[in-house]
C-alpha cells in the first residue's frame, strides 16, 4: 500500500520540485540583470581630448622657434569634448609632443590610437630627430606648456610635403583614461636658408627692393632697379611718387599689370616712421615725408600748404619736389615729427600716382 501510495507521488513531487527550481533560477537572472556591477556594458567612447587652442605662426623654418599665432608659445589643454571646457585632471600627467604627415585625416571623427601612431613622422635616415627641444611635457590643471621646439629638417621629403604636430599621452599615463590625442593645422616646413630671401609684411624704409612681392633677389626685376639707383623700399616710394611712369618703364612688359599692382601695394604698407626732410633754397623751404611727397613750403614767407594752393603754384610746388628728388642726399633730416606719419593709403589703386603734394598741418 505504501509502496503503491509512492510509485502515485512521484511524478507529482517531480513536477513541484522542477517547478521551484525554474523559479529560482528565473529570479536570479532577473537579479542579475538589474544589477549595474554585474551587467556587461559595451565601451563608451571618450568625452576628453586634448588640443592646441591656437595656430601656429607660419611659415615654419628649420631651427627657428615654433610658436603660436600671437608669438607665445605653445600651448596644450585637456578638454571635456561636451563643451570644451578645460578639465582639472586629478593629477598632473605627461604628454609626448610628435611630428605627423600633413595627411592625417583630420575631419572630426574619432580615430584611434593606432591610427593615430602609424601617422607620426620620424627623421631621415642618418638626420638628427625631426623634433628637437622639449617634447615631454607636463598637463597640470589642463594645461600643459610647450618651450623651445623646433625643427631640424624641412618637409619636402614627404609625400604630402606637409607635416602636423601632435601632443599624445605618454605611455604609462593616466592608465585606464582614454584621451584622445592633439593636433594642428598642416604647415610647410622650410630650411632656414630660405628665411634669407622672406618678404617682410610690412617692409621698411630701408628694406632692400627686393624684400617686396615679385621682385626676387638677384632677379631681373631686381637688377633693372639696382642700374636705375633704386636700391631700397624708399627709393621704390620716392620713385612712384615723383616718376610713376619711369618706375612702370623701368620694371617693363615683363612685370604685368597684376604683379605691378600686388608689389605698389606691398610697398605702400611700408611705415614711414617719424623722420621728415627739409629741401632748402635761397627764397624757399619745403618739408617733405621720406617718399618725397610735399608736407607744406616757406616761399618768399608765405606758408603755403595743399589746402591754399592755386594751380600756378602747385605747379611750382611740384618742380620744386623734383628737384629735391634729384638732390636727395643734400636735403636736412629731422625727426619727431610723427603725427602725420603713418601707413600709405591702402584704398589708392597702385595705377594711379601719389600725389607729391600731400597734407599735413606742420611747418617749417
Amino acid at each position: 500500500m505504501d509502496k503503491c501510495l509512492s510509485t502515485a507521488l512521484e511524478p507529482i513531487l517531480r513536477r513541484v520540485v522542477h517547478e521551484e527550481v525554474e523559479r529560482s533560477l528565473r529570479a536570479r537572472i532577473r537579479s542579475f540583470s538589474r544589477s549595474p556591477s554585474l551587467r556587461i556594458q559595451a565601451p563608451q567612447p571618450s568625452t576628453l581630448k586634448l588640443i592646441f587652442p591656437k595656430a601656429l605662426t607660419v611659415p615654419i623654418f628649420t631651427g627657428g622657434k615654433i610658436v603660436d599665432e600671437e608669438s607665445n608659445q605653445l600651448r596644450v589643454l585637456l578638454v571635456d569634448t561636451r563643451g570644451n571646457q578645460t578639465v582639472l585632471f586629478p593629477s598632473p600627467f605627461k604628454v609626448d609632443i610628435v611630428v605627423l604627415d600633413g595627411d592625417f585625416p583630420l575631419d572630426g571623427r574619432n580615430w584611434s590610437n593606432e591610427e593615430f601612431d602609424r601617422y607620426i613622422v620620424k627623421e631621415r635616415t642618418g638626420k638628427r630627430p625631426l623634433l628637437a627641444g622639449e617634447l615631454v611635457v607636463t598637463v597640470r590643471d589642463g594645461v600643459g606648456l610647450i618651450e623651445n621646439i623646433e625643427f631640424t629638417d624641412n618637409s619636402s621629403w614627404i609625400r604630402s610635403r606637409k607635416f602636423r604636430i601632435g601632443a599624445k599621452v605618454a605611455g604609462g599615463s593616466c592608465q585606464g583614461v582614454q584621451i584622445r590625442e592633439a593636433v594642428t593645422e598642416a604647415f610647410v616646413v622650410k630650411d632656414h636658408r630660405g628665411e634669407l630671401y622672406k618678404k617682410h609684411h610690412p617692409p621698411t624704409l630701408g628694406d632692400e627692393v627686393w624684400r617686396l612681392e615679385k621682385i626676387g633677389k638677384d632677379g631681373v626685376f631686381h637688377k633693372r632697379l639696382a642700374s636705375e639707383g633704386v636700391h631700397t623700399v624708399q627709393d621704390f616710394l620716392k620713385m612712384w611718387v615723383v616718376d610713376h611712369a619711369k618706375l612702370r618703364t623701368i620694371l617693363g612688359p615683363a612685370m604685368s599689370e597684376k604683379m605691378w599692382n600686388v608689389t605698389v601695394k606691398h610697398a605702400k604698407t611700408c611705415v614711414m616712421g617719424n623722420k621728415h626732410y627739409v629741401f632748402r633754397g635761397p627764397d624757399y623751404k619745403v618739408l617733405l615725408t621720406p617718399i618725397c611727397q610735399l608736407v607744406n613750403a616757406e616761399i618768399n614767407g608765405s606758408i603755403y600748404t595743399t589746402h591754399n594752393l592755386s594751380d600756378i603754384n602747385r605747379a611750382y610746388l611740384e618742380n620744386l619736389v623734383r628737384k629735391a628728388y634729384a638732390n636727395w642726399c643734400s636735403l636736412e633730416e629731422i625727426e619727431g615729427i610723427s603725427d602725420e606719419i603713418g601707413l600709405l593709403t591702402q584704398g589708392d589703386h597702385p595705377n594711379h600716382q601719389q600725389p607729391m603734394v600731400g597734407s599735413s598741418q606742420y611747418k617749417v
